[in-house]
């Protein structure tokens, strides 16, 4: 049975009649166009294609509450997964103070990455750090060849190490006037800066040292960058190339060299032209004035008793008879002397009169090798402005000073008197 239509009020939203939402748009007063009567129950056919889409359209805002829940909870998990990988990128591993000189491989995933580091006790848990390796970029940026990572570093520093990368941390390295090489490696790899057998490695490079201009002269040419790390404070990145370590102590020597032998331009070629000698032999004797000289105003005195034993026709023997010369001997090749054989480190006889050891300066006329150390500026200058003496010997005298003669006689007496004022009672 149909059902009569209601009147509606101009401009109403209820469908049919006049003004009905969808229907022909109301004529203007005064218009003699006239609608035409439709068909009887026209306007409710009319009012249900709307509603028709009503139910539609409420299903549609039932869904999207569980929409947005669902992107809110995705997001959630997203920022817990995010805070649970980086919150592990900052734990650390149990610090013991190890050190671990590792060549990395080429090439390595992060599954592979994270079994080398944990097998080396660098980090708790592989899986983890394999997790947190992949969601912070993978392993693609990491540079092969060897580096020195630590225990105690967070998954975040060794893929900052691993990468080298920008504005990771820094370490003072301050090289102390008379260190040699060996000593410096291992003050490099106690801050973290290079491992000590990869910067020994680095400073003996044949083809580093010739690209980096030390001369190759001497009977045994130059057998590594001894005397030319230059001693002075450095800032390193941690787990630099040990190369790069390299070149800019040589660079800071160069720097210095340049300045010290404008300097002292006419001893430097006074030495050239009476000994032969270049920068080389200067740094090598530079060296021993180094380790011997404890007192600044020494050093020139100490200079001038090792050339005017190298070139007083008086003085036959040629031997500087220098300690440290025969020392380092058995630092650098401890294998070659017999003597160096379970050395503690203090000059014996046996190790300082020892034909077999190259540096010692009691068997072996002339200069060593090479520089026993890295000698510093006060040194450098005191070779190339000797003090004008004729002293050939000198002893400790003690508080760091020395008694200089110019007879074997005077000498022997200061020795003698050095001993009776250290005798026990």
């Amino acid at each position: 049975m149909g059902v009569r239509p209601r009147a509606s009020r101009p401009g109403s939203r209820r469908t049919g009649g006049d003004g009905a939402q969808g229907s022909t748009p109301r004529e203007p007063q005064g218009s003699t166009r006239k609608s035409s009567p439709g068909p009887r129950g026209a306007g409710s056919r009319g009012q249900r294609a709307p509603a028709s889409r009503r139910p539609r359209a409420r299903r549609l805002g039932r869904g999207r509450p569980l929409l947005l829940g669902l992107a809110g909870a995705l997001a959630a998990a997203a920022a817990a997964l995010a805070a649970l990988v980086f919150g592990f990128g900052r734990m650390t591993a149990p610090a013991d103070g190890r050190v671990v000189e590792i060549n990395w491989p080429e090439g390595l995933d992060a599954d592979e990455a994270a079994a080398l580091l944990a097998a080396e006790g660098l980090v708790e848990s592989e899986r983890a750090m394999a997790l947190y390796l992949g969601a912070t970029g993978g392993t693609e940026a990491f540079v092969p060849g060897p580096h020195l990572l630590f225990a105690g570093a967070t998954p975040r520093e060794l893929r900052q190490l691993l990468t080298r990368a920008e504005g990771r941390p820094t370490a003072k390295v301050t090289i102390p006037e008379g260190w040699n090489r060996f000593d410096i490696a291992a003050r490099l790899e106690k801050l973290h800066v290079a491992g000590k057998k990869t910067f020994l490695a680095a400073t003996a490079d044949g083809a580093l040292l010739e690209a980096l201009g030390i001369e190759r002269g001497g009977a045994v040419g130059a057998e590594s960058a001894e005397g030319y790390l230059f001693p002075a404070t450095y800032e390193f990145a941690l787990d630099s190339d040990a190369r790069d370590v390299a070149k800019r102590l040589v660079g800071e020597a160069d720097r210095r060299w340049s300045a010290l032998a404008a300097q002292g331009k006419d001893g430097l070629a006074a030495l050239q032209a009476t000994l032969g000698w270049g920068r080389r032999e200067v740094l090598t004797l530079a060296s021993i004035v180094e380790k011997e000289a404890v007192v600044e105003e020494e050093r020139p005195l100490i200079a001038s008793v090792f050339l005017n034993r190298l070139l007083d026709p008086a003085f036959r023997s040629r031997r500087l008879q220098s300690d440290a010369t025969a020392l380092y001997g058995c630092v650098a090749s401890p294998d070659e002397a017999p003597s160096c054989v379970g050395w503690d480190g203090k000059p014996t006889p046996e190790v300082v009169r020892d034909p077999r050891n190259r540096y010692s300066t009691y068997a072996h006329p002339g200069l060593p090798p090479g520089p026993i150390a890295n000698p510093g500026a006060p040194s450098i200058a005191a070779v190339l402005a000797p003090a004008a003496t004729k002293y050939l010997y000198f002893v400790a005298a003690g508080g760091g000073r020395h008694t200089f003669s110019e007879s074997l006689d005077a000498h022997n007496d200061a020795v003698r008197k050095r001993r009776d004022a250290t005798a026990p009672p």
